[in-house]
């Protein structure tokens, strides 16, 4: 996906971060206060934790061509960028939550605009590099061309303390946009290691996850977990795409598909290293709204992309559910 891509179609994906984002984690936020007992910057730093997406769970809508593209580029954008827009919420929140009086705003502003220039200006010069006699690759180690910059990114990135995801996200963009060769190389490489990064990230994490981990969760807990799946992203969803023109299958997908995945987990163990009074806890709420998620989300893609099959192609069992639905609602 280049900036070409982005330009011409940036309106749904500019909702859902926009105006679906900051909502999602406004809604969260209630939901930690009133139902779990949350003070309201610690609340506010859960909503934050939990408003990115991870497109992983989502892979049979994002990489089904029958589904619309609108749609699939919808969620592959938002996915991409609103971890790295939640991230300085969370530092902010955390600071707040921590009682400091420094909220380290320059400091912020400083490792966005960091992650945005290290993604843009690295792989460009990594590929001008390549085109060049002297450092192009065969075409047999061409596939490892994205990942040899990914890696770069990532350590001048840690080495300037620069917003990694933005970095990241940028630089995808970039190779995608000024690399097409580098981009189709790596395309079916980056995507198996992409899956392999991330399944060993989820292995780490349910190895955290045990059955006294979760019985250490209040009822309370377990119902904020379901508010923040069920609730908050469909209704901070809707209304971000009231009047957008986007149809009712795709919008109810949409809102739907915002899985909990590696950021929040990222995040989530920010909060319980940092010593709070209440991180425990945060982690506790944090935890179970994502297995719950990875639950939920991973079991429910391919019925839903299922939706956007042609009539033909469509099991019978799903058109028997269908026209089940249409019957009551008809009533």
């Amino acid at each position: 996906m280049g900036w070409a891509d982005l330009r011409s179609a940036w309106r749904l994906p500019g909702r859902a971060l926009g105006w679906g984002l900051p909502l999602t984690l406004v809604v969260t936020a209630l939901a930690a206060h009133y139902v779990a007992g949350l003070t309201w910057p610690e609340s506010l730093l859960i909503g934050a934790i939990l408003a990115p997406t991870d497109p992983v769970f989502a892979s049979a809508l994002v990489g089904n061509d029958k589904v619309p593209a609108r749609l699939r580029h919808l969620l592959n954008v938002e996915s991409g960028v609103n971890d790295g827009l939640a991230l300085p919420f969370v530092i902010v929140f955390l600071a707040i939550a921590a009682g400091s009086d420094d909220l380290h705003l320059g400091e912020l502003a400083v490792e966005v605009s960091l992650g945005l220039v290290i993604g843009v200006v690295i792989p460009g010069a990594a590929i001008l590099l390549e085109r060049s006699r002297f450092f192009s690759a065969s075409a047999a180690y061409e596939p490892l061309n994205g990942l040899a910059i990914g890696l770069l990114v990532l350590a001048v990135g840690q080495a300037t303390h620069a917003n990694l995801f933005l970095a990241a996200f940028a630089a995808g963009i970039t190779v995608a946009t000024f690399g097409p060769r580098q981009r189709v190389a790596f395309e079916h490489f980056g995507e198996n290691i992409a899956e392999l990064l991330k399944l060993a990230a989820l292995l780490v994490f349910g190895a955290l996850i045990s059955p006294a981990f979760l019985g250490e969760i209040s009822w309370t807990g377990w119902l904020f977990a379901v508010m923040a799946i069920f609730v908050a992203r469909p209704v901070a969803l809707w209304l971000s795409f009231l009047r957008s023109g986007l149809g009712m299958r795709e919008q109810a997908a949409a809102m739907w598909f915002g899985p909990k995945g590696f950021a929040s987990v990222v995040y989530g163990l920010i909060v319980l290293e940092s010593g709070i009074h209440a991180a425990d806890e945060i982690f506790h709420l944090v935890a179970v709204t994502i297995v719950l998620s990875i639950l939920l989300h991973s079991s429910t893609d391919v019925v839903v992309a299922r939706a956007f099959d042609e009539e033909a192609e469509t099991p019978a069992w799903f058109g028997v559910v269908r026209r089940t639905v249409h019957a009551v609602r008809r009533r």
